[in-house]
């Protein structure tokens, strides 16, 4: 994916400096590449609007692990500076599973499949954080909590009311009671995952995504809500955290659907799909909205090396840059993750994958920092 790259180097990188000659261990940024929060001591919880700094790295979702404490001590090490509550390889730990069992009227079965009684619709939502449902998070609480050095940003991801709903309807239920159904859950666990998260580790700010792999169905317009619907009902959701939010879009998902609900993050992969949506990138960074870039990709091998997938990321800016997009903003603004979740990868794999994102930040937070000086910020 060229794009006109080189071209679009000349005509708009030099106008904050050479960056494209930096290389991800120049050391322009803090020993620590917290930013300007350089120590534990000077940073204390970061707040809503801070917590996010170019530089960071984080996963997406699962790992292809069983045992939680390995899942959990790969992610503090592989991203430290924002690592991920990991998902666990296990149905029950399923996007779906782990979140729908708070409905009364569901049965999550041990394959992760779920079942409807419609007759307990009306039943209270219970909402409990327990090991059978979320051994990986309550693992990485557990670990991240007695680290020599504690992570001041963690990210969270739960599913998002649309996917929710989505199964709900494929699971039996009527679309409409589906979709508010689906609401009521996401609404219900907001404050308990926040609430655990501060309990557990409160010198840490969280950044929590709603991981939303049915956009694709509005995409091909084959959704069973209406766009306009699906608009409210997700960006209700978001409402619900007090903490940074983020939505994560799989390839092919509608990206303008989710920029249209206010997130603070949208996450996609890098590929040519972004480019369709050059107007919503350009104003997702206008509106000081950041992307998560999904660098490495999950549905191909990658090499050793993070420099073919970093040519990939500069030519698909590049290109975004020439469609209207500000080159400095999508630098400054963004952070490096896996293009989707590992559960599907070996381990081995899942730890490459994650430790390549986390050289692909470096990268992003060198070229931030050059830009900062270039432009005396």
């Amino acid at each position: 994916m060229r794009f006109g790259a080189t071209r679009c180097s000349q005509r708009s990188l030099l106008r904050f400096g050479e960056l494209t000659t930096y290389p991800y261990t120049t050391k322009l940024m803090p020993a620590n590449r917290n930013g300007d929060l350089t120590t534990k001591e000077s940073d204390p919880t970061p707040s809503l609007y801070d917590v996010l700094i170019s530089g960071l790295s984080t996963g997406i979702g699962s790992l292809p692990f069983t045992d939680a404490r390995e899942a959990a001590l790969l992610s503090l090490n592989a991203n430290p500076l924002l690592p991920a509550a990991p998902q666990l390889g296990l149905p029950r730990e399923g996007m779906v599973a782990q979140w729908v069992n708070a409905l009364p009227e569901v049965t999550v079965d041990l394959d992760g499949s779920i079942a409807i009684d419609p007759s307990l619709v009306t039943a209270a939502i219970t909402t409990e954080i327990t090991r059978e449902f979320h051994d990986g998070l309550l693992t990485f609480l557990d670990e991240a909590a007695v680290s020599d050095m504690p992570p001041n940003r963690v990210k969270f991801q739960m599913c998002g009311p649309l996917t929710m709903g989505v199964a709900l309807v494929r699971a039996g239920l009527p679309a409409e009671l589906a979709f508010d159904r689906a609401a009521a859950a996401v609404s219900a666990w907001a404050p308990v995952l926040e609430k655990i998260v501060a309990e557990r580790l409160p010198g840490a700010a969280a950044v929590i995504f709603l991981d939303e792999p049915s956009l694709v169905l509005w995409t091909r317009d084959d959704a069973p809500l209406e766009r306009e619907q699906a608009v409210d009902l997700l960006s209700s959701a978001l409402a619900q955290f007090t903490v940074c939010t983020g939505v994560h879009v799989c390839s092919g998902g509608d990206l303008r659907l989710a920029f249209e609900t206010g997130a603070r993050v949208l996450s996609v992969p890098v590929s040519a799909d972004v480019l369709q949506d050059a107007d919503v990138v350009a104003r997702h960074l206008d509106a000081d909205g950041w992307f998560a870039w999904g660098a490495v990709p999950t549905d191909r091998p990658v090499g050793e090396s993070a420099d073919p997938l970093w040519r990939e990321t500069v030519s698909v800016w590049c290109e975004l840059t020439r469609r209207g997009a500000d080159p400095v903003a999508l630098r400054t603004h963004g952070i490096i993750t896996p293009a989707c979740g590992l559960a599907g990868h070996g381990q081995s794999q899942a730890e490459h994958v994650l430790r390549l994102a986390d050289r692909l930040a470096a990268r992003v937070g060198d070229q931030a920092a050059a830009v900062k000086l270039t432009v005396g910020a």
